[in-house]
């Protein structure tokens, strides 16, 4: 990356030298400016790295010079070279946000350093600024994709949510987006400045998930060399996320209960009593309520969890979201992989329309991913989409499990036919049967929902 510095000096003489001294140090190009106006132009409209100056502003004092340009970008590392000895000056010039202040005539190796120190500085709190925006963006309501009623019903309720400390319990299948939907609510609460720790319950031995939420004193077991805190102390002022809740053990159960419930705990191996201020966001692809009924699950931690349920709809049941998310995800990819803005084709539209997606939107959005992977121009295709959606889609959806279809015995003519005809004909007496119910319609004809419509709106056109 290239690092910009921008050199300001009523001297050309200085800035000469300032640039033979960067001759020698890579990946910086130097741009300078002599006047007030082009100084502040450099940056409000310029990514800039660092700025080395000499303070001497016309109609400005130099702190007031200083005092601007750290108003304007609080994070901007300024150099000062100057050939004023006063300690004095120099102290102010610390104060009001100088990163380093050198006394001319300097030598080079003294700039050099200053410069490197800064320029990483820079470099550091730019990162951190990018994944701060990054992180709060990805999870923001508006990165939850969809128009349909039941996914805007989704967010309504996590957004009256997200304004309390109340418990929250999210359920959907796996992939529908249920840790999105929590960090969501995280970063739209007032906890949003506190940590947001997530732990899969499923993911850990039952010998590890209590020690990885509560934590541990030393030596309360073979191979506990020092404390450790839990996930719990770890959230404290902030969330704390327990996806897949049907997981946990009984024990560990009846000790999240009791923390709930006190808002403290124990460590593993201890006795001090610790209190923990967090707010506790679940998640499960399971039925709670029938996990209680047959003993699976604790009925008093069950109720106390329970407090706002939330329940994310499968992507097949929202097919209208589905070109949606595709084109987001196919913007995100290319983006990703330095790639031109991609479109896709509307035979690729179809096809994903009318896609059942069992896999949901994780299904959905490794399909994309493959398909901007594999496409070198700038239309995803079929040939981009793995064979078998393209096979099932093609085919219409059918499970083979609930329901046996009766065979058919039908001579073809001597004359032929159009398949396209036969198939047109069968969706409208399928449509005439059902009485326009195209959920029936669809039964009717072994195929999703998404599905029918497809081909219906396909005959519609024609």
């Amino acid at each position: 990356m290239v690092s910009r510095v921008l050199v300001t000096d009523d001297e050309e003489r200085i800035i000469r030298n300032v640039k033979v001294i960067f001759e020698e140090m890579d990946n910086i190009e130097v741009v300078k400016a002599q006047d007030l106006t082009s100084i502040v132009d450099f940056v409000e409209r310029e990514k800039l790295h660092l700025i080395i100056t000499d303070l001497r502003v016309p109609k400005m004092g130099r702190l007031e010079f200083l005092k601007q340009i750290k108003a304007m970008d609080s994070e901007l590392p300024v150099i000062v070279v100057t050939g004023d000895e006063s300690i004095e000056t120099a102290v102010d010039s610390m104060k009001e946000g100088a990163f380093d202040y050198i006394i001319r005539p300097f030598e080079g190796e003294s700039l050099s350093l200053a410069v490197e120190k800064a320029l990483k500085m820079r470099s550091l709190a730019m990162e951190n600024r990018y994944l701060r925006k990054e992180l709060e963006s990805h999870y923001n309501f508006g990165n939850i994709i969809g128009n349909s009623p039941k996914i805007l019903e989704v967010l309504l309720l996590a957004g009256d949510v997200s304004r309390t400390d109340s418990t929250v319990t999210v359920y959907g299948e796996s992939g529908t987006g249920k840790e999105l939907v929590a960090r969501a609510i995280h970063f739209n609460s007032l906890r949003k400045g506190g940590p947001l720790v997530a732990i899969n319950c499923a993911a850990l031995p039952e010998t590890l998930l209590e020690s990885e939420l509560f934590g541990y004193e030393k030596g309360a077991f073979t191979g506990a060399e020092k404390c450790k805190k839990g996930r719990f102390e770890l959230a404290n002022g902030g969330t704390l996320f327990l996806d897949e809740i049907s997981e946990m053990n009984p024990i560990v159960q009846a000790k999240v209960l009791r923390l709930i419930e006190e808002r403290e705990l124990e460590r593993l191996g201890g006795s001090e009593t610790v209190k923990v201020d967090v707010r506790i966001i679940c998640a499960s692809n399971k039925n709670l309520e029938e996990y209680v009924k047959k003993g699976q699950f604790r009925e008093d931690l069950y109720y106390r969890i329970n407090v706002f349920p939330i329940n994310i709809p499968p992507l097949r049941e929202r097919p209208e979201d589905v070109l949606q998310l595709a084109r987001s995800f196919v913007a995100q990819f290319s983006e990703k992989m330095g790639k031109l803005s991609l479109r896709m084709s509307k035979n690729v539209e179809n096809l994903l329309a009318s896609s059942r997606w069992d896999g949901n939107v994780r299904e959905l959005r490794n399909c994309m991913e493959r398909a901007v992977i594999l496409c070198k121009g700038d239309t995803v295709t079929e040939g981009h989409l793995p064979a078998s959606l393209v096979k099932e889609s093609m085919s219409g959806y059918s499970s083979g499990k609930d329901k046996a279809y009766k065979m058919i015995n039908f001579d073809l003519p001597p004359e032929g036919i159009s398949i396209d005809e036969l198939e047109k004909h069968l969706v409208l007496q399928a449509l005439k049967k059902s009485k326009n119910n195209k959920t029936k319609a669809a039964k009717l004809l072994g195929l999703s929902r998404g599905t029918f419509r497809y081909r219906l709106e396909k005959y519609a056109s024609n």
